[in-house]
């Protein structure tokens, strides 16, 4: 599934993280969340090998840095392309990727009916046709205490953009869809607000949990600006980690990112 973030550009926290490789300055907080998850539920469940379902995993930009950690995961996505893509990429990190085709539709089917400790849903709501039937089913696949990593594209993020663009009619439309209370609208792909996505979760059965904005700055930074300047990158780096959780800024982050707990 495409999405705004590009996990493999993202900042480089430490060397030692397979997962961090290659990382942008908007997607670091993503990642040390993900990290936080992992290492609390290798804690809790006593097994350093978690069950993780990466549903429209792609290329497997995710999934293969978490199997580098030793971790079993399955990508699920629609696209064989993509999958041979993530194949290709597992191959050359020399770890084990289980590539399915499916849709988060027939979750269920696909997986044989497999519970996962961790399941990614980034850039999925944006493009299903029933983003709660979505949510529920991979819900579904969760072990007890298990957890869902939601991330999903920003209403408010554009329409700012939008503006900054000079297409001001578009983003009267989107603003307009707010204020029908269609945070997602009705074209693809969808756009949400956070308590959009907090609803989904809730709706789920899930418990929510840390919320934070990823790419607050990034996307409204000119092009080059930060690659002018030596330490430019690092602190801009430093400004997307304080207000990623900001409650006055992460609002009009790029996406939101959402764990979700059952």
């Amino acid at each position: 599934m495409a999405g705004e973030v590009a996990p493999d550009a993202a900042h480089r926290p430490a060397a030692s993280q397979p997962w961090s490789r290659q990382q942008g300055p908007d997607a670091g907080v993503l990642w040390q969340t993900l990290r936080e998850v992992v290492s609390s539920a290798v804690a809790r469940t006593g097994r350093a090998r978690l069950d993780v379902v990466d549903v429209g995993g792609g290329t497997g930009g995710f999934a293969v840095p978490l199997a580098s950690l030793g971790h079993s995961v399955t990508v699920v996505d629609p696209s064989p392309d993509s999958l041979a893509a993530a194949q290709r990429r597992a191959a050359e990190a020399a770890v084990p990727l289980l590539a399915v085709q499916g849709d988060v539709s027939d979750l269920a089917a696909v997986t044989g009916g497999a519970e996962a400790d961790l399941v990614l849903c980034h850039s999925v709501l944006e493009y299903v046709d029933d983003p709660a039937a979505a949510m529920t089913a991979i819900a579904g696949l969760l072990r007890p205490g298990g957890a869902v990593s939601v991330l999903a594209a920003s209403a408010i993020a554009a329409v700012i953009h939008r503006v900054l663009a000079g297409r001001f009619a578009e983003a009267r439309k989107l603003v307009a869809a707010l204020d029908r209370g269609s945070a997602a609208g009705d074209v693809t792909p969808r756009r949400f607000t956070l308590p959009a996505v907090i609803e989904l979760i809730e709706k789920a059965g899930l418990r929510p949990g840390p919320q934070h904005g990823v790419g607050v700055f990034t996307g409204l930074v000119p092009a080059g600006l930060a690659d002018a300047d030596p330490g430019a990158a690092g602190a801009l780096a430093a400004l997307e980690e304080a207000a990623s959780a900001h409650p006055a800024f992460r609002g009009m982050a790029a996406q939101f990112h959402v764990l979700g707990f059952r």
